[in-house]
């Protein structure tokens, strides 16, 4: 079974309550209508009725809840909860309707706050700032967790690497340059969304262009750091680094260049050591191996939240509202 549809079966399983905030975007309703059609999920979809008129012509939305944050009934209470938790930075009562009423990502928020909905998926039509700026003001992070971190879950066609060719790539989506603890911290979290969402044990590479001292610099010097740092604060987890991309997933070269490593060439989990590395390998991957990358999905936040690229296809929305769903699961 490929890991997308087992994951839709885990979601069918127990259903979870899931907000779409953006109900400016054709695609949202095209993804709407197909969760809807294979049980996936309950929906909220946030929107006026001009909005979610002019957006979901031809398609069967019924199944979800339709909420127009200008009349519904519960939109005093998002607004007074709004207030309450924002009022040390100065949030007034006129200021707390204006932003959730112009961005809906805050209404939802809210609904998740409050117990009203379970997750959010955003990010068709907007920033990875504007989807995770409104969850750390209203939800918070998860209680232990030192940052919030984003990764890709890659599914590779015809692949025998990782785990049958599935991966979690880190952070792919959202932490610039992160430090030595940082990176530490981000290996910890993609290893427990990984055992999470994949069902199997993770074996994270913290990767580099070097492998185990084959060049000198900095930069290599902080994934070695990291690596250090990972190892002592998380010894329950197969870790290592720093390693070339090649020695982390290819046997034979792993055990060439790594041989004393239980790691080198079988991770799944794929550590990189910024931003950009991140998010040119997993374009890398989808555009040129085909395969499927769903996300940035989010870790670290209280309850679930997860961010879309911008060039992301209704397809895409629905497996990412699944996999949102079955994090809602375990939370």
């Amino acid at each position: 079974m490929a890991f997308i549809d087992a994951i839709k079966a885990k979601a069918r399983a127990s259903k979870k309550t899931i907000v779409l905030p953006e109900s400016m975007d054709r695609r949202t309703f095209e993804a709407a209508a197909q969760i809807l059609k294979e049980g996936l999920a309950n929906l909220v979809i946030i929107g006026t009725p001009e909005e979610v008129a002019e957006n979901s012509k031809g398609l069967d939305i019924s199944g979800a809840t339709v909420i127009n944050p200008y009349t519904y009934e519960k939109t005093q209470e998002y607004v007074d909860l709004f207030v309450e938790l924002r009022k040390s930075k100065g949030m007034t009562p006129e200021k707390a309707r204006e932003t959730i009423l112009n961005d809906y990502a805050y209404y939802g928020c809210l609904m998740i706050k409050s117990g009203d909905a379970d997750g959010l998926v955003s990010g068709a039509c907007h920033s990875t700032a504007n989807t995770l700026r409104p969850c750390l003001q209203i939800i918070k992070t998860k209680p232990g967790t030192k940052l919030v971190s984003a990764f890709f879950l890659m599914e590779v066609p015809n692949c025998d690497m990782g785990e049958n060719g599935t991966f979690v790539f880190g952070d792919s989506g959202l932490n610039q340059n992160p430090n030595p603890e940082e990176l530490a911290a981000i290996a910890a979290s993609s290893a427990e969304s990984f055992r999470m969402l994949v069902g199997a044990e993770p074996k994270v590479a913290m990767l580099s262009h070097s492998t185990k001292g084959s060049a000198k610099h900095d930069d290599v010097t902080k994934v070695v750091e990291a690596t250090r740092i990972a190892k002592e604060e998380y010894p329950d987890i197969a870790l290592d680094g720093e390693l070339q991309l090649d020695a982390a997933i290819v046997p034979e070269i792993g055990a060439s260049k790594a041989p004393d490593s239980k790691v080198a060439g079988h991770a799944n989990v794929l550590i990189f050591p910024d931003l950009d590395a991140g998010n040119i390998g997993y374009k890398l991957v989808q555009r040129l191996g085909k395969a499927e990358a769903y996300g940035p999905l989010c870790q670290g936040i209280a309850k679930p939240v997860n961010d879309l690229s911008r060039g992301c296809s209704a397809e895409d929305i629905v497996g990412v509202v699944a996999i949102t769903a079955v994090q809602c699961q375990n939370m």
